[in-house]
């Protein structure tokens, strides 16, 4: 080994021993939704009739997910165990809520021939999926976690859902690209929105951590492509739609019809 090299391993070696010796595993994220997702749907797992052993054996794989990814970041083994209990008695309430947003998605897209289609192929159905089992994290103050699990998503659906928004039920993103939803977002029920979108805050100040930054969507609203709205005391009223291109700052009546205008 020439002098040059040992001098770069020493080098980072010296660097990785300024860091955590234990850190979440990226690599459990993909096994953590792939499992999940797999028990939830067959569509999933290649084989549309399981049996009792094939659903043990992905139930296992969640598990030990969970445990590559959260025990670096908990506090116990106790606290551990209780949260992976918790995640996977959650798991017939994951299926309701997300055949609920593909039920959604295929009533409201034409070119949907099924709901096993959107399941299959709809890349705003897996980010939604995705963005639910974060939030569900979150809402367990996880640390770390959840960002990577809905970065997953953002890096294979190109939709950027903070986990700590608020989505209702039978939420629906069509195509998806380029959607931005941010940390304080709320989303009511029966919610539509297109690519493009950015749900974010008017400013971006660190001392604004802890305060509500971003907008609040209220239940039967749908939103066209690259609307931005923006700001932590804007509503859209229940029922409104808003147009592409629009932006937003200030809130809107229920019912409203906001167009952009040249």
């Amino acid at each position: 080994m020439s002098s040059n090299r040992s001098e770069l391993l020493d080098t980072l070696l010296a660097l990785h021993h300024t860091l955590p010796a234990h850190s979440p595993d990226p690599l459990a994220v993909s096994a953590l939704i792939d499992s999940t997702l797999a028990v939830l749907f067959p569509h999933y797992s290649g084989d549309c009739t399981p049996n009792r052993e094939a659903l043990a054996a992905r139930v296992d794989v969640i598990e030990e997910s969970i445990k590559r990814l959260c025990e670096p970041v908990l506090g116990s083994e106790k606290e551990l165990a209780a949260l992976t209990s918790s995640y996977t008695g959650q798991l017939p309430d994951f299926h309701a809520l997300l055949k609920e947003d593909a039920e959604a998605i295929c009533k409201g897209d034409p070119a949907a021939s099924s709901v096993d289609e959107v399941i299959l192929a709809y890349p705003g159905f897996l980010a939604i999926a995705v963005y639910r089992i974060a939030n569900w994290m979150h809402l367990r103050k996880v640390p770390v976690v959840p960002r990577m699990i809905t970065e997953y998503a953002h890096r294979l659906t190109g939709v950027d859902i903070h986990p700590g928004a608020t989505i209702g039920r039978s939420f629906v993103i069509d195509h998806g690209t380029g959607v931005v939803i941010g940390e304080t977002t709320v989303i009511e029920d029966n919610v539509k929105i297109y690519q493009g979108v950015t749900l974010g805050a008017l400013s971006v100040a660190k001392s604004l951590a802890n305060k509500k930054r971003h907008p609040t969507i209220e239940r039967d609203v749908v939103i066209y492509a690259n609307a931005t709205i923006l700001g932590g005391q804007t509503v859209i009223g229940a029922g409104s739609v808003v147009g592409g291109n629009v932006w937003l700052t200030e809130s809107v009546a229920p019912g409203s019809r906001v167009y952009h205008k040249q």
